[in-house]
């Protein structure tokens, strides 16, 4: 499992940041930490899910070089495509939206396509959690409002998404893809 992000204090809680949220939430929810891999990159933890050995991941190269260390913990694991699962946020569905999706193009995003490109694959597992785009009275072009923080509004729905993706996760483990894409990607938190 990786979790998309940008290293760093002041990225924390950015609307970016999203998937480094939801793999601390599936660590802390196993009870287990994360450790620097400066090898690999990255922020690493492992532990199991349902039986299941699962190395949760934060690449620490920053959002668009995200494939640099995906593909040397791909390598050096020898972790099929098929068993990864990349979660990132996404503009293009509304907060409060995730999609789970078993393969398919970058979308735009920056961090997928750096993974795309480093493994040579689209056939690449993702959940895409929606941040939705910047109002239009903000005047924030789209790299400022990834940037920036969820209002406090906001954060109460993705304190509820996190939970949601968490679960949503834990499904896929348990009972493969199209089950997890069944169940989740209908849902709406309101």
């Amino acid at each position: 499992m990786v979790g998309l992000g940008n290293p760093g204090a002041k990225y924390e809680f950015t609307r970016h940041n999203i998937g480094f949220r939801i793999v601390d939430s599936l660590a802390k929810d196993r009870g287990i930490e994360f450790k620097e891999v400066k090898s690999y990159y990255s922020l690493i933890s492992r532990g199991k899910i349902n039986h299941h050995k699962v190395i949760l991941v934060k690449p620490q190269t920053f959002m668009n070089l995200s494939g640099k260390a995906v593909s040397k913990i791909a390598s050096y694991y020898k972790i099929a495509f098929s068993d990864l699962l990349i979660v990132y946020d996404d503009l293009n569905l509304e907060l409060g939206q995730l999609r789970i999706r078993i393969k398919g193009s970058a979308g735009g995003h920056k961090g997928m396509e750096s993974i795309i490109q480093y493994l040579g694959s689209e056939d690449i597992p993702r959940m895409r959690i929606g941040i939705g785009v910047p109002p239009l009275k903000s005047n924030l072009d789209c790299v400022s409002y990834v940037l920036s923080n969820f209002d406090k509004k906001e954060e109460e729905k993705v304190k509820e998404i996190i939970q949601l993706s968490t679960e949503a996760i834990k499904k896929i483990i348990k009972d493969g893809f199209e089950e997890a894409m069944r169940e989740y990607n209908r849902k709406l938190i309101e």
